[in-house]
């Protein structure tokens, strides 16, 4: 038997009243998806604890069989395992955003973040400018200050590391969840290096705003990456290992740090795919072949699609509805066809970790659908993969225990570990 999960970051939702009150997923064309729905046990379930904040990284810990209340100890210190990054006691990573402020004479906490990504900048681009910046000399000296590094991430996304800084009761914020805001009540607060991180950002708006490279990208109609953000504090923190666990090997593929890292330090292979940018032109191909290749090795593999997400962050929905529709025909259909020629028995479950909403774009910690597929069964119940149909099945209360369902495991105990 082999087990397969498929994450389509963000791709549950709310009705959206261009869609005639139709959810993403009800409207998308998602012919794969809906049959092993209609074939498997579809129902909803809580992936994000009801007293934390929802997004990916409380949502995919969940579903790992990780209770993010014991085990986060911040996004950007799982998202730095990703890339090998050691953390030793004391250490704090953040998460470095590449972001757009808008343009305009007006004071600096005037203005408001047009975009959580710079417009989806190319890595490229964001190393050679986050580089840039931390060479500039009144902003080098100042992060020398601060006892702070950066570790460029090849996309919006770097991890920058402090040493020893007292975080007690500081408020940062994720800038996705607050577009089109203006930035003063936003910027980082709650103690005295809150300031520090205040007087960072404010330095990297004054060497980025008039940067050649942003000043080309406004000329192309593009975003610039004026500014940058600090977010998702915290220090390492161990995993209980995998396989220990559940008894099965596994594999992770996915195109961002987070869904990385997490596998990493739950001892997980990771598996890196050329051309897996974690947007809607992500190298879905080369995702899959990478799944089916881990699967010959490994009992579990995981493939992590980002591009929903994004494309609702951006106020994209009719990108949105690709993603989701590509989710299905250039993974689910693919990986379920082959699975099937292999003749070997599988169980996949496929998921959205938490809802990104239109109406926001932002993130949003209600239930969301899944569907656990039994290549020995065909239950025929005519239930498509949406929220609605979701609400009419089994409602799992914990995201922890989603593992244990997969793994046809007699007891949650081990998921509410």
């Amino acid at each position: 038997m082999k087990y397969i999960l498929v994450i389509g970051d963000g791709m549950a939702d709310e009705p959206v009243p261009e869609l005639g009150g139709k959810t993403p997923l009800q409207y998308a064309q998602t012919e794969m998806i809906d049959k092993l729905a209609s074939a498997g046990e579809l129902g909803s379930v809580l992936t994000v604890p009801e007293s934390m904040p929802a997004g990916s990284d409380t949502a995919i810990l969940s579903i790992f069989g990780c209770d993010p209340r014991a085990y986060l100890a911040g996004r950007a210190a799982l998202e730095a395992a990703a890339g090998g990054i050691e953390l030793v006691p004391g250490d704090v990573a953040y998460r470095c955003n590449m972001v757009t402020f808008e343009d305009g004479d007006m004071p600096y906490e005037e203005r408001k973040i047009l975009s959580h990504s710079a417009g989806s900048i190319e890595g490229a681009f964001a190393d050679r400018l986050i580089t840039e910046l931390f060479e500039s000399p009144a902003f080098k000296a100042a992060a020398q200050n601060a006892g702070m590094v950066i570790y460029p991430g090849s996309s919006f996304r770097h991890i920058a590391v402090q040493k020893n800084p007292d975080i007690s009761g500081i408020k940062l914020t994720p800038p996705h969840d607050h577009l089109g805001e203006p930035i003063g009540d936003l910027l980082p607060d709650g103690c005295a290096n809150a300031k520090v991180l205040n007087e960072l950002m404010r330095l990297a708006f004054a060497f980025l705003n008039d940067h050649p490279l942003n000043t080309n990208r406004r000329k192309e109609g593009e975003m610039p990456a004026n500014g940058i953000w600090f977010w998702a504090e915290g220090e390492t923190k161990k995993l209980p290992d995998f396989t220990e666990k559940y008894g099965k090997s596994g594999a992770v593929v996915s195109e961002v740090p987070l869904c990385q890292g997490i596998g990493a330090l739950l001892g997980l292979d990771v598996i890196f795919v050329e051309g897996a940018t974690g947007e809607l032109d992500t190298n879905y191909e080369g995702m899959v072949d990478a799944t089916l290749a881990a699967l010959e090795k490994h009992d579990f593999a995981v493939i992590h699609i980002e591009a929903p997400d994004e494309c609702t962050h951006n106020g994209d929905t009719k990108g949105k509805l690709q993603a989701i529709e590509w989710v299905d025909s250039r993974v689910v259909a693919p990986i379920y066809e082959r699975m099937r020629r292999s003749g070997e028995d599988f169980r996949m479950l496929i998921i959205s970790d938490h809802k990104t909403l239109t109406s926001t774009r932002g993130h949003d910690g209600s239930p969301v659908p899944y569907i656990i597929y039994d290549s020995r069964f065909d239950r025929q119940t005519g239930l498509s993969y949406h929220e609605d149909d979701a609400a009419l099945g089994n409602h799992i209360d914990a995201g922890t225990k989603l593992m244990g369902c997969l793994f046809e495991m007699t007891t949650d105990k081990k998921a509410d570990d």
